[in-house]
């Protein structure tokens, strides 16, 4: 389905003082054990249907891509939000993840890996130009690039909520 393209310049009002940005992914290190890897790729589109139907658990949005090595980038409200999700014996994480340290762990087959970062809204920088509604930005507020958030500097510095008007 096609997605509508914004013209011009826009960037991300997170409305918040941090966003947790949690990347996530897998890597096929032995490609020609293909149900191998297929069995640990197809727990994550359980786990995004669990956190899209429950706003509450904190997952603002996501973007992925595939290939040899996966990568999922995801914002959360907060850290705890993303450690509650992962240690909570409801969600369709925990089975998974024990499964995979039970049968695959140490044998090379299929590597995971994860970053967690804590990010203020100051230290935030974002744009998109000629782009559909993306990242940071569709996982928060797509807003227009204004007074205010004209430059790299002027974005990286404003405060949570300031919006692309300015204070």
């Amino acid at each position: 389905m096609a997605q509508k393209v914004f013209p011009g310049r826009y960037t991300a009002d997170p409305g918040r003082e941090s966003v947790t940005v949690f990347l996530i992914g897998m890597r096929a290190n032995r490609w020609w054990k293909a149900g191998t890897v297929g069995r640990v790729a197809s727990a994550m589109p359980r786990m995004l249907q669990h956190l899209a139907a429950d706003p509450a658990a904190g997952m603002l949005g996501y973007e992925q891509w595939f290939g040899r090595t996966t990568i999922l980038l995801s914002y959360w409200e907060s850290p705890e939000h993303l450690r509650r999700f992962a240690a909570d014996r409801e969600s369709p994480h925990l089975e998974p993840w024990r499964r995979f340290m039970k049968e695959l762990s140490g044998t090379g087959d299929v590597g995971v890996w994860h970053e967690t970062y804590q990010v203020p809204a100051a230290g935030i920088e974002v744009v998109y130009n000629g782009m559909r509604e993306f990242g940071l930005a569709k996982a928060t507020a797509h807003v227009p690039v204004g007074a205010g958030t004209n430059t790299a500097k002027q974005r990286m510095g404003r405060a949570a909520g300031r919006g692309a008007g300015g204070a």
